[in-house]
């Protein structure tokens, strides 16, 4: 991991009340998300987003050093961005995200569960976006915690949601679930992808309550289905 994500404030946490889908949790798979015949596929969405539309004031960096060279783009229904995917193995800890295993562990995520519990990256597929900051504000394009995102990888789609905010100048990252799902290695110290990854974070809908894998693939699949009807 490049650094430890950041938690948004209280106040901020009140301007990202979700529109809330309900549907009832159930334990991740094991694997990826297998798609059912006639899913969305990941070059149907790669399809959509031949042009960029930036809506970023200025540039990402993916890691500390490198050059500032990623673009946040916008559609009518969603933003997107292609970076690497670090590990974030933030959250609850488990057997496989725990200080131990990452030294750059805290037990902390940016949007918690109704119980008032910290997400778990071993479990939930989410994905990390860049804290407000002048180069880009989630919060005026309807994203935030529990937003609903499709993540693309050499041919795969894994839906996720919004579950962490991380450094202000940097993207790309996602939880280990995430990872998992599209088949890279998901240690957060010596995993991840250096490249290729593809974002989207659709507007709107939000799911809840933020663990829930189920809706968010079930929600996922529709507004991915939405987003390619638009183009």
């Amino acid at each position: 991991m490049r650094v430890q994500s950041l938690t948004l404030v209280a106040a901020s946490a009140a301007l990202l009340a979700p529109a809330a889908l309900s549907a009832a949790a159930v334990p991740p798979p094991e694997g990826p998300f297998a798609h059912n015949e006639g899913a969305v596929t990941a070059a149907d969405l790669l399809a959509r987003m031949h042009t960029c539309a930036q809506v970023s004031r200025g540039r990402y960096r993916t890691d500390d050093g490198a050059p500032a060279n990623v673009r946040v783009c916008g559609t009518r229904e969603a933003v997107f961005w292609k970076a690497d995917l670090d590990v974030d193995c933030d959250g609850r800890p488990t057997a496989r995200c725990n200080p131990r295993t990452d030294p750059s562990f805290t037990a902390a995520t940016a949007f918690q569960q109704p119980d008032d519990r910290h997400l778990s990256a071993e479990f939930v597929p989410y994905i990390v976006i860049p804290a407000p900051s002048g180069i880009w504000d989630h919060r005026a394009h309807g994203i935030g915690g529990g937003s609903v995102a499709a993540v693309i990888y050499r041919g795969r789609v894994q839906f996720a949601v919004v579950g962490d905010t991380g450094p202000r100048g940097l993207i790309g990252e996602a939880s280990y679930a995430t990872a998992r799902g599209l088949g890279i290695r998901p240690d957060p110290s010596l995993g991840g992808a250096a490249s290729g990854v593809t974002y989207i974070v659709f507007k709107g809908p939000r799911v809840t309550p933020v663990e829930d894998r189920r809706a968010a693939e079930a929600e996922g699949e529709r507004l991915a289905r939405q987003f390619l009807g638009a183009g």
